[in-house]
């Protein structure tokens, strides 16, 4: 893969707040496969709300950066299960969507059966149900399989993709953008404090 090529890439932050603000953190990172950090974006969700997708298309729009290639998500369901389409989202910012987990899991659907009633959890269902399945990818190594989904690549490619942006344990894309959230999250609790 030729190092200019770019990721953006998704993860969350959350820390409860005195005043009861249920949002999550989201912070967007373009990185380039040389591990080059190239740009940065940020947005928030509601905490068990369903408004992450539209969070990611957004961010999207606001980066308006054409020469991005994929999307990566840490993850399917920030924000205490507020599912991802990622279907929708591929479609929206034209770009194949790569979601990556680190855990094995037998999934969240007992979760989501369990946390929520009536209509809030049958849309959660329906979504995470729609999603395509996880596969293993074996890392050989760097801290643990990787457990992943795509939409618009097939498994093959997906995995040469991930593989490609992983140096550690996790993407490259997305452990950047994890402490990005982190420490968005972190100034915003002390400019509420303040």
């Amino acid at each position: 893969m030729k190092p200019g090529r770019r990721a953006l890439g998704i993860a969350e932050s959350y820390r409860g707040t005195d005043d009861g603000d249920a949002r999550s953190t989201l912070a967007g990172v373009v990185v380039r496969v040389d591990r080059t950090v190239d740009d940065f974006v940020f947005n928030t969700c509601t905490v068990g709300g369903r408004d992450a997708t539209e969070a990611i298309i957004d961010c999207w729009q606001r980066l308006d950066r054409p020469d991005v290639q994929y999307c990566f998500l840490a993850g399917v369901a920030p924000a205490w299960y507020n599912i991802v389409d990622i279907d929708a989202l591929a479609e929206a910012i034209d770009r194949p969507v790569i979601a990556v987990t680190f855990e094995e899991s037998e999934g969240l659907g007992e979760a989501i059966r369990t946390a929520f009633d009536g209509d809030e959890r049958a849309m959660r269902l329906d979504t995470y149900e729609a999603l395509p399945e996880r596969r293993r990818l074996e890392t050989d190594g760097h801290g643990g399989d990787l457990f992943v989904r795509s939409v618009g690549l097939d498994a093959e490619t997906a995995e040469t993709v991930v593989r490609a942006y992983t140096y550690e344990h996790r993407p490259e894309p997305l452990r950047v953008a994890k402490r990005a959230a982190q420490r968005a999250d972190a100034a915003c609790d002390v400019f509420r404090r303040d």
